[in-house]
């Protein structure tokens, strides 16, 4: 595939490791050969000083607001939590219509960790396979999808990860997927990753 928009979906309390993992991978790929390009966003301009704070207190400064991308990449973080992160976003509902609207337009769209729970909501694991982190599947098996405890779930234009560092896995197996095992393999020889489990899908 060529000339790949990828976006990486920021919101108050999203886990650092589930962006920055996968958004780190991405870069790299590009700097191996991928015609990709990485960006950071949120849905909506967000504070008065432009920043998006996560669950471990890193601010972010985004790149811009949601666009169209190729694939959009939806963070996880703080679905344990009553009021925040993953959790709020669901209550809300603005993020989870905005994943089912991009992915209605063509989007491939994946998930890291809890990420998966606003796929759920947004309808889009519906009767698919999918897996999130430990502490939600059995809440995800209440939804309509049908749980695989994988590292990684490809089922093709929706693609989930478990938890936290499975982001980097998830983003490895997309580079290789689109662009070849030559282009996954330098980049995890570059951030010295040793990737883990199989692909389910």
């Amino acid at each position: 595939m060529a000339n790949v928009t990828a976006e990486l979906l920021l919101f108050d309390g999203f886990d650092e490791l589930d962006a920055v993992g996968p958004y780190e991978v991405l870069e790299n790929g590009r700097e191996a050969g991928a015609d990709l390009e990485a960006r950071l966003v949120t849905l909506e301009d967000g504070t008065d000083d432009g920043l998006v704070e996560a669950s471990h207190g890193l601010r972010v400064e985004p790149d811009g607001t949601l666009g169209d991308p190729d694939l959009l990449v939806v963070p996880g973080g703080g679905w344990t939590s009553a009021d925040g992160g993953v959790r709020a976003v669901v209550d809300d509902g603005a993020i989870p219509a905005a994943v089912d609207d991009r992915f209605a337009a063509g989007a491939t769209v994946a998930s890291v960790c809890t990420g998966a729970m606003i796929l759920a909501e947004a309808g889009l694991l519906e009767g698919r396979p999918a897996t999130t982190h430990h502490d939600a599947l059995a809440d995800l098996g209440d939804s309509a999808a049908t749980v695989v405890e994988e590292r990684v779930v490809d089922d093709g234009d929706v693609l989930t990860a478990g938890g936290v560092t499975a982001g980097i896995d998830l983003a490895l197996w997309l580079l290789e997927r689109e662009f070849g095992a030559d282009v996954a393999e330098a980049v995890a020889a570059e951030i010295e990753h040793e990737r883990r489990g199989d692909v389910f899908g």
